[in-house]
């Protein structure tokens, strides 16, 4: 299993924070100020201790011995979508420090948190072909398990389109609402168009930049044959400490131009080295910046 029940109770202790995509009723600060009879029946959810029991479907109970909570139009739960890169490129790093390994544990982190807090979470995997393997929509913790082990099966395979994908899914999901997007944004023909196709279906974004330790700063010295590992192309290079320098400020101005890009469309920007641990990300720095709570 990807977590110890230790990491699980710490992950059921948060929720995500979305703030301009319609949240629910289920607690906190995601109670719609609406009431009255007028409200229309929208979809049911799972029991959970607290809940008031007025609103519990004893028809429903009397049936199948489970206990189901009403909600209404106004109070549906907040929708989240995770989607995990699964080009070949997020198959890089040693150990700990795999790309791919690292989105799994983030991936399957925040749909827990998701579940825990009683919102409706789809999680799935881009693709070459566009949207992947999906997993959901699912609601309650109880759902924890399935999820691990479908994020323990996933690999990366092939050349993955970001626009191309990103742009499938916003003409696929169902509901828009709050949208985690976990890659390396390493596709020569960018992200943007496809961010901007969620973002006008609706999606609230995230965008969790993932990179390695070598892809920050390249240990590497000396004449080398570099191959993109999804294209195939070939590269002859002398790699010596001014080239190093060069590829530092290339890498600093392609990062801090993605943060441009999404701070003007009101986007969340997270870039990530994988030498920090997962769990760090998710418990201190995105409840610094405000995207867990």
């Amino acid at each position: 299993m990807l977590f110890d029940e230790t990491t699980i109770r710490k992950l059921n202790s948060l929720s995500l924070v979305a703030n301009k995509v319609r949240a629910g009723a289920m607690k906190g600060d995601r109670r719609s100020s609406k009431r009255g009879t007028s409200i229309e029946f929208a979809d049911y959810r799972d029991y959970v201790p607290g809940d008031d029991l007025r609103r519990l479907d004893w028809n429903v109970y009397a049936r199948l011995e489970k206990p189901f909570i009403k909600l209404f139009e106004e109070e549906e739960d907040l929708a989240v979508h995770v989607l995990v890169d699964g080009s070949k490129s997020m198959n890089w790093g040693e150990g700990e420090h795999n790309k791919f390994d690292y989105a799994r544990k983030l991936a399957a982190a925040l749909g827990a948190i998701a579940l825990s807090a009683g919102d409706r979470l789809t999680l799935s995997l881009l693709t070459p072909s566009g949207s992947g393997a999906r997993y959901g929509p699912a609601r309650g913790p109880h759902h924890n398990l399935h999820l691990f082990a479908f994020m323990e099966k996933q690999s990366t395979a092939g050349t993955t389109h970001l626009n191309q994908a990103l742009a499938s899914y916003a003409l696929t999901a169902r509901r828009p609402g709050l949208t985690l997007i976990l890659s390396d944004l390493l596709d020569p023909n960018g992200y943007q168009q496809g961010l901007k196709q969620l973002q006008s279906r609706g999606h609230e974004l995230a965008v969790l930049h993932i990179l390695s330790p070598d892809e920050l700063d390249p240990p590497l010295t000396g004449d080398l044959r570099l191959v993109d590992t999804e294209f195939g192309y070939a590269q002859e290079v002398s790699l010596d400490r001014g080239l190093r320098n060069l590829y530092r400020q290339r890498l600093a101005a392609w990062r801090a131009e993605i943060q441009a890009f999404c701070h003007s469309r009101d986007i969340h920007y997270l870039p990530l080295n994988t030498a920090t641990p997962w769990d760090k990300v998710v418990l201190y720095r995105m409840r610094r910046e405000g995207m867990v709570k």
